[in-house]
Formats: structure tokens, sequence, C-alpha cells
């Protein structure tokens, strides 16, 4: 794949909000000192009820503003928002993301150097620097049962920072907060299902991507800090929700192999994590997992037909970076692996 030299790349950073207007005041700033000539900043605005647009106005009318009129989700808002930018590169960042040093140049180095066509940095969080951060961390894996779990973080323990996440890899899936993709990758894969609404659209792009033959890689050796939550806190139950249909459809989509048997594996397993949650009296996400089941199959002659066309799109042969053919919910819950590095990842190391 051919790509221009970095010199030659205009970037678009967008920010997607909704009713976020103390994130911006917040984040944002960093976002514009570090960001300098090597990138346009726009903000994308979902419909926000707040004052949002009117703030950016007066504090920030350098940055360019897209208003959608209505709250499309974290999907639809992005693929609304780029189809009116013209850039070689989108940089499609969470609003409650802090950047701490020069950022974009390196990761388009990096990204060329390796041939990537979708890539994010090192996610550390915002208020422990220290620690990785949940969504991305040093880059996503995928286990068989389409479970996602990073470098840096397995299910809900994270690691503290070292040498070793800061590597360059190829991965799965990169983190959708900092996400750098190719505008001719985002045009090849038709940019992100919007029918997800939210939640696990970036593991589906990589996911669709690697199986067309793109590579996808963390910039470990650039660091960017994510607050995470900002929009849905992770005891929601309608987060619940949306994270179990999702990761139902994206592994049906994308998975290679007989789907009813995969899919049958995996929701067994969600059976067991709802009943879990219910002796533990979390009724209501006990309740949002049985709504996610039913979704799903509401969803199913659509994503069947989605999993013809992307067969016909992928290439043949393609390989699978990041994927992992066991299980981290047994390595975890049941070995008691507490670090991805323990589990004796096929990585390829790549700085």
């Amino acid at each position: 794949m051919n790509h221009k030299t970095r010199a030659d790349q205009h970037v678009a950073v967008v920010i997607l909000n909704w009713n976020g207007r103390d994130h911006l005041e917040t984040y944002l700033p960093s976002v514009l000192e570090h960001s300098g000539s090597e990138a346009d900043v726009w903000v994308a605005d979902n419909g926000s009820t707040d004052d949002s647009l009117a703030w950016l106005e007066e504090n920030h009318p350098e940055v360019q503003t897209i208003a959608l009129g209505r709250n499309w989700g974290f999907a639809e808002g992005y693929n609304k928002a780029l189809a009116q930018l013209e850039a070689d590169v989108f940089v499609l960042l969470n609003s409650d993301v802090r950047i701490v040093s020069r950022w974009i140049n390196p990761v388009l180095e990096i990204m060329d150097t390796h041939g990537w066509s979708v890539a994010s940095p090192l996610m550390v969080q915002d208020t422990h620097p220290a620690l990785c951060e949940h969504a991305g961390a040093a880059g996503g894996w995928m286990d068989k049962d389409g479970f996602p779990f990073c470098l840096g973080r397995l299910f809900q323990e994270v690691e503290t920072v070292d040498d070793w996440h800061r590597q360059n890899r190829d991965v799965f899936w990169a983190s959708g907060a900092a996400l750098f993709v190719r505008k001719s990758a985002w045009v090849e894969a038709g940019g992100l299902d919007g029918d997800l609404f939210a939640h696990m659209e970036e593991i589906d792009l990589c996911w669709r991507l690697q199986n067309m033959g793109h590579r996808i890689g963390c910039a470990g050796q650039v660091t960017v800090q994510h607050l995470g939550g900002g929009t849905l806190q992770s005891s929601s139950p309608f987060k619940t929700y949306l994270n179990f249909r999702n990761n139902l459809i994206v592994m049906v989509k994308n998975r290679r192999g007989a789907w009813p048997v995969f899919a049958f594996r995996r929701m067994t397993l969600d059976g067991i994590a709802a009943c879990r949650m219910l002796s533990q009296g979390q009724w209501k996400q006990f309740i949002a997992v049985g709504k996610a089941h039913g979704a799903f199959y509401l969803a199913l002659p659509r994503v069947l037909r989605q999993r013809a066309q992307l067969r016909e799109q992928a290439k043949p042969g393609a390989e699978l970076v990041g994927w992992w053919n066991k299980s981290a919910v047994w390595a975890h819950f049941v070995q008691g692996v507490r670090r991805a590095r323990d589990l004796r990842l096929p990585f390829s190391d790549c700085s």
C-alpha cells in the first residue's frame, strides 16, 4: 500500500462532542497546544443541548465545527462528520483525552515505517498516568470467544506502564479514544458501522480492515492520557447492553468459520456472566445482558447479510495479527493470569 510521505499528509483531528462542554474546557487546550501546525482540529457536535458550541465560538474560534443536528451516536456521528472533511489521515479523538507532548507527526512516522493503516498511541490514565488505561492501553487483542483485551489491561486488571508497553507493535485493534486512520482505508472499509451506535465500533473497523489485508498498530513510543467513562460510566446498564450486543454482532460479522458454533459458545459464556451479576445483586446489568441477546437475534438477518458482503471483500489468506486462539476468560478467571504479557501470546515486536 502506497502512502504519502509524512510531510505531505493532511491530518484532521476530529473530536465528537455530545453535551461535553466540561471536557472541552478541560482537555481541548492540550490538543491545540500540542497539535500545532501538524493538523486541523475540528469539533463535530452530536446535537448537544448544553452550550458547547457557544463556548467554542467564544473561547476557541480557531477550532472548526460541524453541527450534526442530533445525537447520531459515536459511530454514525463520526461517519457523518468525516464525510464532510478532506484529509489524508483522520484522528478520531475522544473529548476526554489530554495530549501531553507533540504527537501527530511522531505517530505518523511510526505508521509510515511499519505500513499501518490504523494506529493509536499508548493510552494511560489521566488521573493516574503511571497506569495503563482500560480503553486501549498498549494495543488491543482478541481471544477465540470474541473477548477483547489489551497489552496492559486484562479484563479489569490494569498494569503500571513500563518499557514493555512503550514498544511499537502490530495489534488486532487500536483504541477508538485516539484513533489514527488513513482516509483510503476508512473509505475502503466504509467507515464505522453506524448500527453499533457506540462501543466496539473501532474493533469492528480494525477487524474488517485486517480481513482486507491492512495492518493495525500501537505507537507505544507516543503517550496520551485518557479520562475514560466520560459519556457512559462502567456501571451503566446501557453500556452493558451495548457491549454484549455489539460483541456478538462484531464477531458474527467478521470471524471466519461456522458462526452458529462460536456464537452459541459465546452466548453461553454471556449467560454465565449474567448469572454472576444477578448473584451480586446487579439485576439491572442482568436484564441488560438479556436485552442484548434479544437485540442480537433481531439484528441477525442484517448481520448475516453484512457477513456475506464482507466475505466477498476479504483478502484470501489475510493474516490476523493479535488474534489469540485460546480463552482469555479461562486464563484470567481460572488460571489466575493477571497480565497479557504472561499469556504466552505470539507477539510481533517492531520498535
